[in-house]
């Protein structure tokens, strides 16, 4: 059963699946900006990735020589979370680690998500605990694909995706198989904004790391409506969608997949963090929309 919030701006769903953040809808004129999961597409709306970000080499990860299988993107947003506290305007879901867990990822944690909304703003939380003996290894980021364009007259084309600071970016590119391949790619030359078209996505992902900006906008070229995504705590950006679907993703990454060829070892991963026993991590991205 998915849970509900909302204020007198808008009002979000949560599935316990993956506490998958499933609608947002502005009361203010009704309009959902949450991709309703078409599986002609894509039939995920905002899955959350934890302990791992995009894929690995031959699909596992290792800890000391150890190999464990785990999905690309991680196992978090294929199990059910249980709902440790609710408010008016707050929402806690709350994984812990199980028998299950143990076979894909060594360790002893638990993995909390906040959604708090405060007036037209819907702010993420990730909350991780190391509750093992040892020092723990994970990434963490979200992947919330937004409903473009946000009204039934518009087309896609219509609308951009704006830096809020001029950029001089290149995209990370990545192969078939979802691992970067050495090969980068200028996508923007001290310019702020990427057009939205049917073919940008036609070669996958845009991934940046190099960026200054820590805030992106979904902007139209025809109204002032937009929505947007700050990220401070996240270093990494992923832009994507289905090539020709009406939905775009921003997604906010802490660490981020392997380069082909050959296998590391987890702890050698971009931009891992790690926890000490008993120690705790938070980060955390916000929607406004305006």
């Amino acid at each position: 059963m998915e849970t509900i919030l909302s204020n007198n701006i808008l009002r979000i769903k949560v599935k316990p699946k993956g506490a998958e953040l499933s609608s947002i809808i502005d009361l203010r004129d009704t309009s959902e900006h949450l991709w309703q999961a078409d599986p002609t597409f894509w039939n995920w709306h905002a899955p959350v990735l934890f302990p791992k970000i995009g894929e690995s080499v031959n699909e596992q990860i290792s800890f000391s020589g150890k190999k464990y299988k785990m999905p690309k993107h991680g196992l978090a947003r294929h199990l059910n979370f249980s709902v440790d506290k609710k408010s008016e305007a707050e929402v806690v879901f709350t994984l812990r680690s199980n028998d299950e867990t143990l076979k894909q990822y060594p360790f002893q944690f638990c993995f909390q998500i906040s959604y708090v909304l405060e007036e037209n703003k819907l702010r993420t939380i990730y909350t991780v605990i190391n509750e093992d003996n040892k020092p723990m290894h994970f990434t963490v980021g979200g992947h919330p694909a937004f409903a473009v364009p946000f009204f039934a007259n518009e087309k896609l084309e219509d609308y951009c995706v704006e830096f809020e600071k001029a950029e001089t970016i290149s995209r990370h590119l990545i192969d078939e198989n979802g691992l970067f391949n050495g090969v980068t790619e200028r996508v923007l030359n001290n310019e702020k904004a990427i057009p939205l078209t049917q073919e940008l996505f036609n070669r996958d992902a845009l991934i940046f790391k190099n960026h200054v900006s820590r805030k992106i906008s979904i902007c139209s070229k025809n109204h002032n409506k937009k929505l947007t995504v700050e990220f401070a705590d996240f270093p990494y950006l992923g832009i994507w969608a289905k090539p020709g679907a009406p939905y775009v993703c921003i997604e906010p990454w802490i660490g981020c997949a392997e380069n082909a060829g050959k296998e590391i070892d987890f702890t050698e991963k971009e931009h891992c963090k790690i926890l000490q026993p008993g120690e705790k991590f938070s980060c955390e991205f916000s929607v406004t929309i305006g």
